[in-house]
């Protein structure tokens, strides 16, 4: 089964990759990988102040999954998986997506900002050619019409 690995952060965007993975995923019969990445400046502190953000940062993205997988559940009879690595985004992802070889696809935001698509995208972008997967970028202001239309 093809894995629909979308990253889970706090950007809006992230709520149009949501969609469209689990819109694919139910129309392909695949599934859905969530990956949070927390990146490591947030426990430059002593070790034990360190811990308890590691954990606080951990409780925050399992409810912000929770919301997602339940819209995947209700709305997609889509179940997804959550993983959760610590380190630098991209080479997070890249990884994650070495080491599950399930994973087909990966499905980023792009925001509309002025300041572009996203740190993500940017620095994805470099290597388009290389990845060891095909990339989906959903638009971010994409309305759900749109959306369901296309995936």
């Amino acid at each position: 089964m093809r894995k629909f690995l979308v990253i889970l952060d706090d950007s809006r965007e992230c709520l149009n990759a949501m969609r469209f993975a689990a819109m694919r995923a139910a129309r392909t019969a695949g599934s859905v990988q969530i990956l949070a990445v927390i990146p490591p400046e947030e426990f430059q502190h002593w070790i034990g102040v360190g811990e308890i953000m590691r954990e606080e940062a951990r409780e925050r993205i399992h409810v912000h999954f929770e919301v997602f997988a339940k819209w995947m559940r209700d709305r997609q009879n889509v179940d997804p998986e959550l993983v959760i690595r610590e380190g630098d985004p991209v080479p997070e992802i890249l990884a994650q997506i070495e080491e599950d070889g399930d994973i087909g696809v990966l499905v980023l935001g792009a925001s509309a900002e002025k300041g572009g698509p996203g740190p993500i995208v940017q620095a994805l972008s470099r290597s388009f050619g290389s990845l060891p997967v095909p990339l989906t970028i959903v638009p971010g202001e994409l309305s759900k019409e749109r959306l369901e239309a296309v995936s």
